[in-house]
């Protein structure tokens, strides 16, 4: 089973080294490894293309932002399955994508998910965060739950079937993706109990209040779009889940 890793990236050029290397360091031998740049210009492309053919692709030109950059790069993909790390992860292990792999095919997944830990953007060792998913439960997203998009992992035909990232939604692109395709279309979901994916402190959706307020609008018309309707609290419950990830 062939696995695309994507990455997308806009200057870059601090963290884009680990990202890489945490890929190419995978103990599983069929990985196509993707990476789409905004065109940076900060050493970004340098460091890249100084991989040579380790990397499978790699294109550098405008985009639209993160989530156009990610449609370009899921087109690209030419593996069964495919999944997304950002440029400022990296994988916490060498056989994650075995794991993965391994997962999906012992239940016929169609999506497979894990846990996340939230690192110090300086020292990568300090975990201030752990996102632990759990199992996914039908009805899950009602009560405000969604996985971290880091570690899902989605057969390119639920792509096909279902659709890409909307461009209209802001941060919550990727939860409406999720909630997409797994509260609307029910795709086979399973769970590897285990934090696949470290991710450097940062963002903007949740800093200030008046992100979290533009947050919360996004997602709600991340349920409208699809003909959903969330319960009244439904789209505070999903940030304040966060607070038992300090725990």
């Amino acid at each position: 089973m062939k696995v695309s890793i994507l990455t997308v990236v806009y200057n870059g050029a601090a963290t884009i080294r680990s990202c890489i290397d945490s890929v190419l360091k995978q103990d599983y031998s069929d990985i196509e490894y993707i990476i789409v740049d905004g065109n940076s210009t900060d050493g970004t492309q340098e460091i890249v293309t100084s991989y040579g053919d380790k990397v499978a692709q790699f294109i550098s030109e405008r985009d639209s932002g993160i989530y156009d950059a990610m449609n370009k790069a899921i087109q690209l993909a030419t593996g069964e399955v495919i999944g997304i790390l950002n440029a400022d992860d990296f994988y916490a292990y060498p056989s994650v994508i075995s794991e993965v792999v391994k997962t999906m095919q012992s239940g016929d997944f169609q999506c497979v998910y894990g846990d996340l830990e939230f690192v110090d953007g300086v020292d990568a060792t300090k975990v201030t965060r752990k996102w632990v998913s759990g199992e996914y439960r039908k009805g899950s997203f009602i009560n405000g739950w969604m996985p971290p998009h880091p570690t899902f992992f989605v057969k390119k035909e639920v792509y096909k079937n279902n659709g890409t990232f909307r461009l209209d939604l802001g941060t919550a692109a990727d939860y409406e993706l999720m909630l997409r395709f797994i509260h609307k279309f029910q795709v086979r979901i399973g769970y590897l109990p285990k934090v696949l994916v470290k991710m450097r402190v940062g963002g903007v959706s949740t800093s200030t209040l008046k992100n979290r307020l533009a947050a919360n609008r996004n997602d709600l018309k991340a349920w409208k779009t699809n003909n959903l309707t969330p319960r009244f609290y439904t789209l505070w419950l999903k940030p304040l889940r966060k607070i038992l990830q300090f725990i």
